[in-house]
């Protein structure tokens, strides 16, 4: 749904929500960069690990922001902060997983060559990391990130929150389409596999 011109004024009146998407893009690039070093130093080489070109992992983003709402009532308990943060990223990843196989044949990761994995989609060691960034979520990344964000001048902040939107919605759906193409090129074996 687009939105009414009025709510569009808002956003540039609200730097707030500016700061907000700038934040998003922050934690995406964040996670983009924690995912080509586990790459580089799993595989031998560099490879891009966001889905489209641009250096994001918005999955990071989502998962990021998503968790410093759903993760707060653990804040002060680290060991519930850890337990839940597992949990709930690991669930988020299977359901990113089963998605991305259906819409695309293919999955941005595997675990199947991992101890304890699940389909290739999920495996213990991941489960493990993901308690421990939400750990490192609240006890220091979230302060720096905002306090990063912060330092924009909020008349700045619209114009490149609306940057970085408008910027990885075209590199999203040109890689959406070629990701497309290359289902409908190929028989999606990765479906096959993950119905087993």
């Amino acid at each position: 749904m687009i939105l009414p011109l009025h709510d569009l004024a808002g956003f540039y009146h609200d730097p707030g929500v500016s700061y907000a998407v700038i934040a998003f893009f922050l934690y995406s690039f964040l996670g983009w960069v924690m995912e080509c070093i586990v790459i580089r130093r799993e595989k031998g080489v560099w490879e891009n690990r966001g889905f489209a070109h641009s250096p994001f992992c918005v999955i990071y983003g989502v998962g990021a922001m998503l968790g410093v709402v759903i993760l707060r009532p653990f804040a002060h308990n680290l060991l519930m902060l850890y337990l839940a943060g597992a949990l709930i990223a690991t669930l988020f990843e299977y359901a990113t997983g089963v998605l991305m196989l259906r819409l695309f044949g293919e999955l941005w990761w595997d675990y199947k060559e991992k101890p304890f994995n699940y389909k290739g989609i999920l495996c213990l060691e991941s489960t493990l990391g993901w308690g421990l960034i939400a750990v490192l979520l609240f006890t220091f990344l979230h302060r720096i990130v905002t306090g990063a964000v912060r330092v924009i001048p909020a008349e700045y902040a619209p114009f490149l929150a609306l940057a970085l939107m408008l910027g990885y919605l075209f590199d999203f759906l040109l890689s959406t389409r070629a990701a497309l193409r290359r289902k409908e090129e190929e028989d999606p074996v990765s479906e096959i596999v993950f119905r087993q």
